[in-house]
């Protein structure tokens, strides 16, 4: 075997150099700059370690800060694996599980000693203050791959029982690895890591919080104590961050969800909203603005059942993909005579719809379809529920009833790339108009565990693909990207990531191109030779789900909505008694003029209502006193600006009803 390999750099230019030479000392023979600023290597793409040794020909690129999300994700596990080191140093006895990195940060699972009980967050700036005496410590992080028996039998000695059940069951002939800092702590990782704690910066991370976890995520099994930070190339970075995470605080929509009383949650309807009226008002907005949107792209809207029979959810495939998050049901009168189990042995099941989908399906197939027939375009308001661990719940963001804004295309494979690309242009639409320039296109290609041929799957992604372009959207304005193994179980998808007001992305639209389905599902029509064809099914959806979208909204606009959304869009103040005929007078006209306004004629002082309906994110607030009552005017004061404006009343009224008309409806 010949002792010298080829090493090819990004620009085009190769080296030969010795077998076993690192991506380090390249880096060192290319100039002593790129090798204190390298911090790991790419290898034919694949991120790995500057200090492991190239065994055959490769592609290099080394990676350095100006690489930023390669970079991060570096640094956020290496401080992870400091967390965990700083822990055990700190609490004898406690053992580690899991500790990846996060789109911001970090975390770890801990078992803490019984004596100890779970973690704190008083603790936290202790283990921050160990933290950073090993990133000081600059201890080398060094790659060790183990034999199987040896490093079971290693944790098992040491009352690792979570790293050694772990072990256990990784396959057959996978290289077991281990990283180990310094001389002494290890923790099994795939890695990479950087060459040593002391390429962290100590001032770049903050830890966050203490949560409960459950080992593996199953609440069967041992409750963890989980510690989250954030992590970050330098000072400056985290600064920024945490800037953000406290704007973010102020923003949060279950406090401002409080303050402007538009929901509830609680303990016994886990997962699902209690709409107040004000709330519900924005939701029956947004609900009559996604209708006329699809109305006007030619969708038929129709409504399916709750609860369906457990064998179309085998049939479709759900049952044994999809079980565990569906709410299953007996199909049998519960016992109530004796203290006999509720449900025999014998029960039908049915489940709660998780999704929309085979319903449509089932609608389709009702009658003959023709090829002339399609497009077909069916959408539902669909309520949907999923069995989210409790853990997961977040507010209206992640719950577990929710209503769909779902749709399904049917339509031939020559009709496929232009429905894709009309409803990219729709969804553009929409979200404009909803307050949201920037968003991301990212195709989500095949996973590992799928339905259908891989032929099926090459012409599906080529379509998405072509749509996208057609739509003007495959270019960086619209941040595309292709992400490999992220589609569903049945097709390939495009995912629609909105940026809001402080910078973070939500993953809401989606629309995923079908041939399982149908096929699952013996969905067809007859094509112009007389023939049985199958159709190709888009699954599409614009906002995802009406609770977690208004819960972007509330945040997105801090609670401030445009006055078309806004629950209440005006309230007329009095600023002495004598104006309270004249202040219903003008409610009774905004009323009548399609305005949701409110009277407030209490006796208090202007300015303790100006700051009230301030902070209630009112967007106008009409004053009338005595002055105002004899000329017919108002003095309008707009949500976040100063001063007022004097104007008659019938001018403010034409000023509010062209504010508050929806922006699909304006001229």
């Amino acid at each position: 075997m010949s002792q010298m390999i080829r090493v090819t750099l990004p620009d085009g230019s190769a080296r030969e150099v010795g077998r076993g030479t690192t991506p380090a000392q390249i880096a060192a023979n290319i100039g002593p700059g790129l090798a204190k600023a390298a911090l790991a290597a790419k290898i034919d793409g694949e991120l790995r370690d500057i200090m492991r040794p190239l065994e055959e020909d490769t592609n290099l690129a080394l990676v350095t800060s100006r690489d930023e999300a390669d970079a991060l994700e570096l640094v956020r596990h290496d401080f992870a694996h400091v967390l965990a080191e700083a822990v055990q140093n700190l609490f004898p006895g406690t053992q580690i599980t899991f500790g990846p990195s996060t789109n911001d940060g970090f975390y770890y699972d801990f078992a803490p000693t019984a004596e100890h009980g779970p973690f704190r967050d008083e603790e936290l700036p202790l283990i921050e203050e160990e933290m950073r005496r090993i990133i000081a410590a600059d201890l080398p992080l060094t790659r060790e791959v183990w034999e199987r028996d040896k490093l079971i039998a290693k944790w098992e000695a040491e009352g690792e029982t979570f790293k050694a059940e772990w072990a256990h069951e990784l396959p057959e002939g996978e290289e077991l690895t281990v990283y180990r800092s310094g001389e002494g702590w290890m923790d099994m990782c795939r890695g990479p890591h950087l060459a040593s704690t002391g390429k962290l910066d100590p001032a770049a991370f903050k830890l966050t919080r203490v949560s409960g976890a459950y080992w593996r995520g199953d609440q069967k099994n041992a409750q963890l104590s989980r510690i989250y930070g954030t992590g970050w190339l330098n000072k400056k970075q985290l600064a920024e961050h945490l800037v953000r995470l406290e704007e973010a605080a102020k923003r949060d929509h279950r406090k401002i969800g409080r303050e402007m009383d538009l929901f509830h949650l609680q303990e016994e309807a886990h997962g699902s909203v209690f709409w107040h009226p004000k709330g519900y008002r924005i939701y029956r907005e947004l609900e009559a603005y996604m209708r006329r949107a699809i109305d006007g792209a030619g969708y038929q809207e129709v409504k399916t059942p709750q609860v369906m029979d457990a064998k179309q959810w085998e049939q479709s495939g759900h049952w044994g993909k999809y079980r565990e998050n569906m709410f299953v049901i007996p199909d049998e009168v519960p016992n109530i005579e004796d203290d006999g189990p509720l449900v025999s042995d014998h029960a039908e099941w049915m489940a709660l719809k998780p999704m929309n989908c085979p319903a449509h399906v089932l609608i389709f197939r009702q009658g003959m379809k023709s090829y002339r027939d399609l497009p077909l375009r069916m959408a539902e308001m669909g309520c949907c529920h999923r069995n989210e661990p409790h853990g997961a719940l977040h507010g209206i963001m992640r719950v577990r009833q929710f209503t769909q804004d779902d749709g399904h295309i049917f339509c031939r494979e020559d009709q496929i790339v232009e429905e894709v690309r009309a409803f990219c242009e729709l969804l553009d639409r929409v979200y404009k108009q909803l307050g949201f320039e920037k968003y991301a296109v990212k195709l989500a290609l095949r996973p590992d565990m799928r339905f259908g041929t891989d032929e099926m799957w090459d012409k599906a992604e080529a379509e998405l693909r072509e749509a996208v372009a057609r739509a003007g959207m495959a270019n960086d304005d619209y941040g595309w990207e292709e992400l490999p193994g992220e589609g569903a179980f049945y097709a390939p998808k495009l995912e629609f990531h909105l940026t809001d007001a402080i910078g973070r992305t939500w993953q809401c639209g989606t629309i995923q191109s079908d041939r399982v389905m149908p096929e699952r599902l013996d969905a067809s029509y007859v094509g112009e030779d007389g023939e049985r064809h199958r159709p190709v099914m888009l699954h599409r959806a614009i906002l995802g789900t009406y609770e977690r979208f208004i819960g972007i909204l509330i945040e997105h606009f801090a609670g401030r909505f445009p006055t078309w959304l806004a629950p209440v869009q005006a309230v007329v103040a009095t600023i002495v008694s004598d104006a309270d005929a004249y202040a219903k007078d003008a409610v009774a006209q905004l009323t009548a003029a399609g305005i949701r306004v409110e009277a407030d004629v209490r006796n208090e002082k202007i300015n303790y209502k100006v700051r009230e309906h301030s902070l209630a994110k009112v967007p106008y607030l009409l004053v009338v006193g005595n002055r105002e009552a004899e000329e017919g005017t108002v003095a309008i004061r707009t949500l976040g600006q100063d001063g007022q404006r004097i104007m008659p009343l019938a001018e403010a009224i034409a000023m509010l009803k062209g504010e508050a008309t929806p922006p699909d409806l304006k001229d």
